[in-house]
């Protein structure tokens, strides 16, 4: 133990030197004047709590005896996260039912008497059946019948499935393709690209109409005043704007035949109208000909040129000065015209998206009236009879209007089915000339 009294006796020694500032003597025991007080004094513990005071401020910038309580200390509302890792978790085998299974009785169970496992033939059936084709042996069939051998190739051990029957059910043609496999460097332009498909909704599915609408209060056997009345304005409006197509199209079709019958000018294009050319005299052209005589310069003075050159320095310095006026209008005008820039792209992009929301409020009425492919959607059309027409009663009730023609134009304004239209059987332009051969006409 003496080694360890030293040891503690040597730690309990105060150091002769300061860690930090200068050097101190404090074992020194000469207390006879100012300077030997000085010297001998002890601050290793204000120097300690100075130090401490710097690192505060290296860390935070200021001392921390100096801050408010309120940016010290924050009231923290929500939690601490870790906690949920601490809490006891759940755990199955905690459970009132795991623990009444677990439980189990000292008395051995039941065990049912043990059996020889049945001893299992090295051969397969296959194997079997070609060792006794090889061998010829008699071979059994269903019900222990004694098999024919030629009727299974008489003896043949090549006699077996073929290998497109063996395969058969293993390709399917609906299969997605396989994925491509990984392309070595300097191959990438060889191998082909796997072509991503787009992603696109279907219109069907923006669409709201239902399958069959509900008709129009005209369309009844006995219908309203004002109902009757309306359907029939909305199809007297249908058939103005088709019959002034029909007239335009005649129109037009005249102006056709016409230009037809226009005798084509020598060296014109057919249907282009060119001005005829008025001739021009001789003697005007003569004179718009001649031009008028150059004067030759006359050279300048001293006087002239210093004269001009004041001249063309004044223009100059006017022109920079308006060039500067100019560029200090542009710049004070910056703040205006981004100003003026951002409404314009806030309008535009509210007027796109207005056009979207329209876009998709029509797409939800159906494709009535629209383009699609070659032909438009057709509309539906409206089944009215005129009021002498009207019968009043179910007995005297005239069909109008066709279902099948109802439930088509359906399927195409929902998008269910492409639009299409009636093809009419064209008529034959080339007359087909039938012979009679004269092995025909002769008659035994």
């Amino acid at each position: 133990m003496p080694a360890i009294k030293a040891t503690q006796g040597e730690a309990s020694k105060k150091s002769a030197r300061s860690s930090l500032g200068a050097p101190s003597q404090h074992n020194q025991p000469s207390r006879k004047g100012k300077k030997a007080w000085r010297k001998n004094v002890d601050i290793q513990e204000v120097e300690a709590g100075i130090e401490e005071l710097r690192a505060e401020e290296r860390a935070t910038g200021t001392f921390l005896h100096k801050q408010q309580d309120d940016q010290l200390f924050v009231i923290d509302v929500k939690g601490d996260e870790k906690i949920r890792n601490t809490l006891p978790k759940f755990k199955v085998s905690e459970l009132t039912s795991t623990k009444i299974l677990a439980q189990r009785s000292a008395v051995p169970a039941v065990v049912s008497r043990t059996t020889a496992k049945k001893r299992k033939s090295p051969l397969s059936s296959e194997d079997k059946n070609r060792l006794l084709r090889i061998s010829k042996r008699p071979r059994k069939g269903p019900f222990n019948s004694i098999v024919d051998p030629t009727e299974f190739g008489a003896g043949s051990a090549t006699f077996e499935l073929s290998e497109a029957v063996k395969s058969s059910g293993a390709y399917d043609p609906w299969a997605p393709a396989p994925e491509p496999e990984e392309i070595k460097d300097g191959l990438e332009t060889v191998q082909p690209k796997k072509v991503k498909v787009p992603v696109h909704g279907h219109p069907r599915d923006k669409i709201e109409i239902p399958a069959i609408l509900e008709p129009h209060q005209g369309t009844s056997y006995n219908p309203p005043a004002d109902a009757h009345h309306e359907l029939l304005l909305k199809a007297h409006e249908i058939e103005e704007k088709r019959v002034e197509k029909a007239v335009k199209l005649a129109e037009t079709k005249a102006k056709f035949e016409q230009a037809k019958l226009e005798e084509p000018t020598l060296g014109v294009p057919s249907g282009m109208k060119v001005d005829d050319l008025v001739p021009v005299d001789n003697e005007e052209a003569a004179a718009t000909e001649e031009l008028a005589p150059k004067k030759m310069p006359v050279r300048k003075t001293k006087s002239q040129r210093n004269k001009a050159a004041k001249v063309l320095a004044q223009k100059r310095a006017l022109a920079e000065k308006a060039r500067k006026k100019n560029e200090f209008v542009i710049i004070n005008s910056f703040k205006l015209l981004r100003r003026t820039t951002d409404k314009t792209f806030s309008a535009r992009e509210q007027a796109h998206a207005l056009r979207r929301v329209a876009l998709q409020e029509k797409l939800k009425r159906g494709l009535a009236g629209q383009k699609l492919g070659k032909h438009k959607v057709p509309v539906e059309e409206v089944d009215v009879q005129l009021g002498e027409d009207l019968s009043e009663s179910l007995r005297a009730l005239k069909p109008e209007g066709n279902l099948f023609r109802d439930r088509f134009t359906s399927l195409q304004q929902r998008a269910l089915i492409e639009p299409r239209v009636p093809v009419l059987p064209k008529r034959r332009r080339n007359r087909i000339i039938e012979y009679e051969k004269h092995a025909w006409k002769r008659f035994e």
